[in-house]
């Protein structure tokens, strides 16, 4: 489905509520399906969530779990050190072109039984549970933060914990300390010094306990977006805390530099829009540890104007797409003269806005969800724009409370 979109006004103020965050409700449903006494609240609605939720609590040994990237990851480690269990994961076809092959070499160090049903070092996998009885395992530092986490994850259900050895630099270190945060606060001992992570086995029985998932920062981000690039704005988010794990949070910190302000209150946050603001010629944001922010940010600076040097960016290779690539086009289309190399982004100031131009999302949900905020400058087309249920179904509806029109097309 295409949806053509426009704003008449530029004006946004409305209160809008949104769910828990995906990293947040995926990691600890894991850990509630280690641990059943464990209840979750708040959940993410994406469909990341829904297919974690299908997956462990379908007894049939094919999980297809989609598109759902960090289901992927934690349940392979989920999966591979659960004693008698065999199952088989599959999901669609880009998924099966993002590689997974070092989340399955560390397993294999540790014991663990993985082959591959098509391709070396990628899903779909055929997985037999295994009891873990290895300490140590070591991966490259660089890789996705999700491998470490799914490896984190499950450590508390082995015999004698994990020990994880990083080599080289470390990316996304905010999410690696969300899993130990989340582990800390169920009971779980862990450590992470330099580039080393200890995570004790669980002894004993755990408490019953209820966890609140914190709403979404990164679907914050588009709303961050939508207030820079709005003429007068004031939007409250509820369920967001100053103490938040989620790396994305600092979004506040960035979007200050084009024009947002940030105010905390008991339900949550406050967006505005700051008075008489003149945007700077260029930004320059290193997003190693907040990489999904990319897009966002770049499509922020093409609206306003602004040049921006993002940096960082390796990962963004292997996500739903490349969207270093997708960024490039689609920001070209629109009359953007940008550049890319393999973790960069580099956008000219002062480019003005083509309008009617149809944005190709490439199955990719922060493609939509980014570039729709331009409809504040120009009117613009979303193509596949269904793809937003991944992360965030209600996109589209929260949109229109906040005065944007929308026409299927």
């Amino acid at each position: 489905m295409k949806l053509a979109l426009q704003h008449l006004t530029a004006v946004l103020h409305h209160q809008l509520n949104i769910t828990g965050s995906k990293s947040e409700s995926n990691r600890l449903l894991v850990l509630q399906a280690l641990f059943p006494q464990l209840e979750v609240v708040n959940l993410s609605n994406a469909d990341d969530v829904k297919a974690m939720l299908s997956a462990l609590g379908s007894t049939d040994p094919l999980k297809d779990i989609h598109h759902a990237g960090t289901t992927m990851r934690f349940l392979t480690a989920y999966y591979a050190t659960s004693e008698g269990q065999t199952v088989s994961i599959t999901g669609s076809q880009r998924m099966q072109e993002r590689p997974i092959g070092i989340l399955v070499e560390a397993l294999r160090q540790l014991g663990a039984s993985l082959s591959y049903e098509k391709k070396e070092g990628y899903p779909p996998l055929r997985i037999e549970g295994k009891k873990i009885e290895t300490t140590e395992v070591q991966l490259p530092a660089s890789v996705s933060s999700q491998y470490i986490s799914a490896l984190m994850l499950v450590a508390p259900r082995l015999e004698k914990g994990l020990e994880i050895v990083l080599e080289g630099t470390i990316t996304s270190v905010p999410y690696i300390k969300m899993t130990q945060a989340l582990l800390e606060r169920v009971g779980i001992k862990t450590q992470f010094e330099g580039n080393r992570i200890q995570i004790a086995t669980f002894q004993g029985k755990m408490d019953a306990q209820t966890l609140v998932v914190e709403s979404d920062w990164s679907s914050a981000s588009y709303f961050y977006s939508m207030v820079a690039l709005a003429s007068e704005a004031k939007i409250e988010l509820t369920s967001y805390r100053k103490d938040s794990l989620q790396g994305d949070a600092v979004l506040q910190d960035l979007y200050r530099e084009l024009g947002v302000s940030t105010h905390f209150t008991e339900k949550g946050i406050v967006l505005e829009k700051i008075t008489n603001f003149t945007p700077p010629e260029k930004v320059a944001f290193d997003l190693v540890n907040a990489p999904d922010l990319a897009q966002t940010i770049a499509v922020s600076c093409a609206g306003l104007g602004v040049g921006c040097d993002l940096t960082g960016l390796h990962t963004l290779k292997i996500k739903e797409t490349d969207r270093l690539v997708a960024l490039e086009k689609e920001l070209t289309k629109l009359g953007a003269v940008i550049c890319v190399t393999e973790d960069s982004l580099h956008l000219e100031s002062g480019a003005e806005l083509k309008s009617q131009i149809a944005i190709a999302t490439y199955q990719d949900h922060r493609m939509a969800l980014a570039f729709a905020p331009l409809a504040l400058k120009v009117p613009i087309i979303i193509e596949e724009a269904m793809v937003v249920t991944k992360s965030y179904p209600d996109y589209w509806r929260d949109l229109e409370a906040l005065g944007f029109h929308l026409d299927k097309k």
